[in-house]
């Protein structure tokens, strides 16, 4: 069984927005157009609290830094995405009423969570694996924001665990800083990623 995996298409990754990526808002329609195509639409939703660890304002310190962190390297973000403000809300026309699930990452205070499968220490899991093993959804295809990062380190983290991934970049956009995005492109391939 298929399962889209709409990854933070939320309004502080779109225009206008705290960290918006470039183009976030135009995959959003085409996006509600594939969700029918599959047995079980999931989103994962960034939900920080006040003064998370992977703010640069927490650490004075401007934003895109990088700082190490006990589970290593760390971007200092934008304040984005904080529980309950507008930021983190989904975009207002991303058809969220076809969710089977919501999963809410990055709400820990001290780690960060790109993947929708693990914190960045890469051992604390989000319950998801689970979720889709329950479900018996073992082909899976991401879509969202951003490519390079949330994107990609989910898709990574759901080949080392044995799905069967498609990342379709028509459906996504990238932040694309410092290379990062032809980084995540090589580093999906390599693990034998489907990339579309």
């Amino acid at each position: 069984m298929r399962a889209l995996i709409v990854i933070d298409v939320q309004n502080d990754f779109c225009a206008g927005g705290a960290l918006a990526v470039a183009g976030g808002e135009e995959i959003v329609e085409p996006i509600n157009k594939v969700m029918a195509n599959f047995d079980a639409v999931i989103f994962t939703q960034d939900w920080h609290p006040l003064g998370h660890s992977s703010f640069a304002s927490s650490h004075e310190i401007k934003p895109f830094s990088n700082i190490e962190m006990p589970y290593g390297s760390q971007v200092l973000w934008p304040d984005h995405c904080v529980q309950g403000s507008n930021g983190s809300l989904f975009h207002e026309s991303l058809k969220i009423e076809f969710a089977d699930l919501i999963l809410r990452k990055g709400y820990r205070p001290s780690i960060d969570s790109y993947s929708a499968f693990f914190e960045n220490d890469k051992m604390t899991p989000t319950g998801l694996e689970g979720y889709l093993n329950s479900r018996g959804l073992r082909d899976l295809t991401f879509v969202g924001l951003a490519t390079d990062y949330c994107v990609a380190f989910s898709a990574l983290d759901a080949v080392r665990l044995g799905f069967q991934v498609i990342v379709d970049t028509r459906l996504c956009r990238a932040i694309d800083m410092d290379g990062s995005l032809g980084l995540a492109l090589n580093k999906m391939k390599s693990a034998k990623v489907s990339v579309v």
